[in-house]
């Protein structure tokens, strides 16, 4: 690891490096997103890259100044998501050979689209820990050049290009609120952000469950570890150098709940039309989590990251239907004769709600034997509609069951 901390002039330098080869990502206002938290909010939207992830920054900036010989030898990387896929298709781009570690447990979706960008994967450790020490150990043994994803000198040159372009396009920001993982992204961000203006404030945002750079500039030992719908910035230990860095550049470090998360990832899709994974929507889950803290500022907030699983993209809308009470489940306990279903469905259509879903079972040893048991999902226009379909419901002696 490089310990010498990067510049407003290495990250000037970065930029031009990466000029034509790396997108250089719009940075817009989002008047949706500024009624919604009652903030002027402008969005980096980093996940328009090759890769759909900021992590090409870095890659790119570390490989551009390997020598000859680190060139042709090689690098290896320990990643199980972006930075895999961002060190695959530059090194490809650059005629590097590239290997990258991944823990056996990675998705074969992401498996695959690291090898498609042209890199050799081979799946040993258990953790993203385990795969790094064995990287470093292949590494030795190979004589590989080892890109570490956040603790290092050119990466963090890179990634901090972000901050560089966020305050050329909207120079009036107040803040920048920026996800954490192992810090590359905060550290560059906070170098180039604070030099250009140095009143604006740099905050910070991690997942609840993975608090490192919390733990590391707070002295704290909260618990690290557990499933999060932002694995993208799930790091147990935050960086040495980066940690150095943030220390110096943040104004605080705001913590998201998976609930928050889920809300944010949502709302980059429904309200901004475009997708986010769980750390690149953990900058607005700060925002919609602290509005009064925000209130009347000039936020800019780095959609880091759009790679996220489809299927757990339709979970969380449909989670959000839910919160909001569009969709409900009613819970229903019926009288075992004919007609009875074609009633309740009646009343539910005459009230100009719509029904997904009808689960009727008689079998319940919590049900009478001449009763049964109607689970139906409806969809509602909101919650006060919702409401209304049950009353009518219960005026009709159909009164739902579940609290």
């Amino acid at each position: 690891m490089n310990s010498v901390i990067p510049n407003l002039h290495g990250i000037e330098l970065a930029a031009r490096e990466m000029s034509g080869t790396v997108t250089r990502t719009a940075c817009l206002a989002a008047p949706k997103l500024s009624s919604m938290t009652g903030a002027s909010v402008f969005v980096k939207y980093e996940n328009m890259h090759v890769t759909t992830a900021f992590k090409e920054r870095g890659a790119f900036i570390k490989l551009n100044n390997l020598t000859l010989e680190e060139r042709q030898s090689g690098v290896i990387a320990m990643s199980a998501g972006n930075h895999a896929q961002a060190v695959a298709y530059h090194a490809s781009r650059m005629n590097i050979p590239s290997l990258i570690v991944m823990p056996v447990s990675t998705p074969f979706v992401k498996v695959a689209a690291t090898e498609n960008f042209g890199a050799k994967v081979i799946l040993q450790g258990e953790t993203v820990q385990e795969s790094g020490e064995i990287a470093l150990e292949i590494a030795r043994q190979d004589h590989l050049t080892f890109v570490h994803p956040f603790d290092d000198f050119h990466v963090i040159r890179g990634q901090g290009t972000i901050g560089l372009e966020m305050l050329q396009d909207v120079p009036e920001l107040d803040v920048i609120l920026v996800p954490i993982g192992g810090g590359g992204l905060i550290s560059g961000v906070g170098i180039a952000a604070k030099a250009m203006k140095p009143d604006i404030e740099i905050v910070g945002v991690e997942a609840v469950s993975y608090p490192s750079m919390y733990n590391a500039l707070n002295d704290k030992q909260l618990d690290c570890g557990g499933q999060t719908l932002a694995e993208g910035i799930a790091v147990k230990k935050a960086g040495i150098l980066t940690a150095a860095i943030t220390k110096n550049i943040i104004s605080d470090i705001v913590l998201v709940s998976e609930t928050d998360l889920e809300q944010a990832v949502n709302a980059f899709l429904t309200i901004q039309k475009t997708m986010a994974e769980g750390a690149g929507a953990a900058g607005l889950a700060a925002l919609m989590a602290n509005r009064d803290r925000f209130l009347g500022k000039n936020v800019g907030l780095i959609l880091c990251g759009g790679n996220i699983d489809p299927r757990i993209l339709s979970s969380i809308m449909v989670r959000e239907l839910a919160r909001e009470e569009k969709i409900v489940q009613l819970h229903i306990e019926v009288p075992d004769r004919p007609g009875v279903l074609g009633e309740i469905a009646s009343i539910i259509g005459s009230e100009r709600a719509n029904i997904l879903e009808v689960h009727h079972q008689r079998m319940s040893l919590k049900v009478s034997a001449k009763g049964a048991f109607v689970d139906i999902s409806i969809e509602t226009r909101d919650g006060e509609h919702a409401r209304h379909v049950m009353r009518k419901l219960h005026e009709n002696g159909f009164a739902n069951n579940r609290a």
